[in-house]
């Protein structure tokens, strides 16, 4: 074999490790009309439903978490216990709908107190419990600490998880397009402010995979290059800088800017309130 084609192989192989193997397909262990669950890693699963609403379920030696409660998913406790059978924590990234919706089937929900706006939460009869910045999750040989990341609410988070260089969110910092200045108004220099802080995180901490909220978009995490794309695009438009923004189209969403844009950067992707930036 001649060396430049051997050079050419291993340059390949090693690509394939770095690029594919990193962001390998989910192995999915159960599906449903309205929902799949995949394996991810080590005793950490999602559940994807049919309308794109994303749930996480992350396991310890003692207890279990549930990220999110998502939509169009029946008996989701139920779904929940096939996968684990650890006493659950729940845990909301923000209390929109989408992600709040199936709050009902659990006693107690875990959120950030600036949550408690946007989506009305009166049907439900369980208990609301606080969760503030640096709030750490003892699931038992899996620490899981909160970090409060203001942009898409005001109360939107994101959960470290440092035994796998992993964090996860709903829609802080990814979910295909990220919607900002929504109601409440959230100025889009808080929103730099949090990308900031993300990046400085994620490098302090070695967090190399970010989960995102409606994964069925992505099918893989985020990493750091793209928080640095979304840093420099919320940089860029808190100062007034839209130039490249487009017309985004409404969708109909109640919460919704009335005529918002979009402005992407790299693999960053804003929806943004032109009339409202700061």
């Amino acid at each position: 074999m001649k060396v430049n084609n051997l050079i050419n192989i291993l340059t390949s192989t090693a690509l394939y490790f770095m690029l594919v193997l990193p962001f390998a397909a989910a192995q999915e262990v159960y599906k449903n009309d309205e929902l799949t669950i995949s394996k991810l890693e080590e005793r950490t699963w999602v559940v994807e439903t049919s309308d794109m609403t994303t749930m996480y379920i992350l396991e310890g030696d003692d207890q279990a978490m549930l990220i999110d409660t998502g939509t169009k998913c029946k008996d989701l406790d139920k779904v929940v216990s096939n996968v684990t059978q650890k006493p659950l924590v729940v845990v909301l990234t923000h209390n929109h709908v989408d992600h709040a919706g199936n709050i009902h089937f659990f006693d107690e929900v875990y959120m950030h107190p600036y949550g408690t706006i946007v989506y009305s939460n009166s049907h439900y009869k369980g208990e609301f419990k606080w969760m503030e910045d640096g709030y750490i999750f003892d699931l038992g040989g899996r620490k899981i600490e909160v970090m409060l990341m203001p942009g898409h609410t005001p109360g939107s988070v994101i959960f470290i998880d440092q035994s796998l260089q992993a964090a996860y969110t709903g829609d802080a910092f990814g979910s295909g397009e990220v919607w900002l200045q929504l109601k409440p108004h959230v100025p889009m220099t808080q929103y730099y402010a949090s990308c900031v802080r993300m990046e400085e995180l994620m490098n302090e901490q070695n967090i190399t995979k970010l989960y995102v909220g409606h994964y069925p978009y992505l099918k893989r995490p985020l990493d750091l290059s793209y928080i640095i794309d979304m840093k420099m695009l919320a940089k860029k438009v808190s100062e007034g800088d839209i130039t490249g923004a487009k017309d985004y189209p409404n969708r109909g969403v109640s919460i919704a800017a009335d005529n918002p844009m979009i402005i992407t950067n790299g693999q960053a992707m804003i929806v943004f309130d032109p009339e409202n930036i700061n």
